[in-house]
């Protein structure tokens, strides 16, 4: 039988070579980036995705020069403050769900982010997730620590752990653009039985049908969990 993608995982990578392949300063490529997610939302719904996790912004992006990471914060703002965005998510009543060490980020896009996270909570016709200011590793030590304050737990499990994570659902699969084949610290937990999928398109140039031949493709793969 078939295996069906019901949520699916995306490394948005390649947006500041398209930039500079078109002549642009670096940063300038995140704009086109976030008009092709704003596609994506239209593309995953009619394809009947369930749920979406996207790598927008990585803990060790904050290592990069500050005047990109200032514009990536301000292009986050107007990306969620833009009229026809809000009425997408809300018309096509999608849940939004950030998950990261957002208390890193400045205090505009933290009360954006809050703001959107209430506004949305009770939809469940199609779910986004966000990782923003986000490691696995560094989300893994975090639900330790957050174990550990609590000390109501003698022992830890898989189950347990699992429930302090900032996603608990687990992608059908994940794919990177850009031609890297690194799954440089996204989902370290939820991805142990994800299939990847490595594209050489920069993530601008992504389409409806680099997607459709993605699920295809997954669709064909034998998932054996181990057995």
């Amino acid at each position: 039988m078939d295996a069906k993608a019901k949520h699916i995982a995306i490394i948005l990578d390649g947006n500041r070579r398209y930039a500079k392949k078109a002549l642009k300063e670096p940063w300038k490529g995140h704009d086109s980036g976030a008009e092709k997610v704003e596609r994506l939302f239209d593309w995953c719904q009619e394809l009947e995705i369930k749920e979406l996790t996207l790598y927008v912004f990585s803990m060790q992006n904050f290592n990069r020069d500050k005047k990109e990471v200032d514009y990536l914060m301000n292009l986050f703002c107007k990306f969620f403050e833009k009229k026809e965005t809000k009425e997408k998510i809300h018309q096509n009543k999608i849940k939004i769900h950030f998950m990261g060490r957002t208390h890193l980020l400045p205090e505009k896009v933290q009360q954006i982010i809050y703001r959107l996270q209430e506004e949305t909570k009770d939809y469940s016709a199609f779910q986004v997730n966000f990782a923003v200011a986000y490691g696995g590793r560094e989300e893994i030590v975090d639900a330790i620590n957050a174990i550990l304050r609590e000390g109501k737990i003698k022992e830890v499990n898989e189950k347990i752990l699992s429930q302090y994570l900032s996603l608990q659902n687990e992608p059908d699969l994940i794919i990177r653009t850009g031609g890297e084949h690194r799954t440089s610290n996204f989902l370290v937990w939820q991805s142990w039985y994800s299939e990847w999928f490595f594209l050489d398109r920069l993530w601008p140039d992504f389409e409806k049908e680099d997607l459709i031949k993605v699920i295809k493709e997954f669709s064909q793969r034998e998932r054996r969990f181990g057995k």
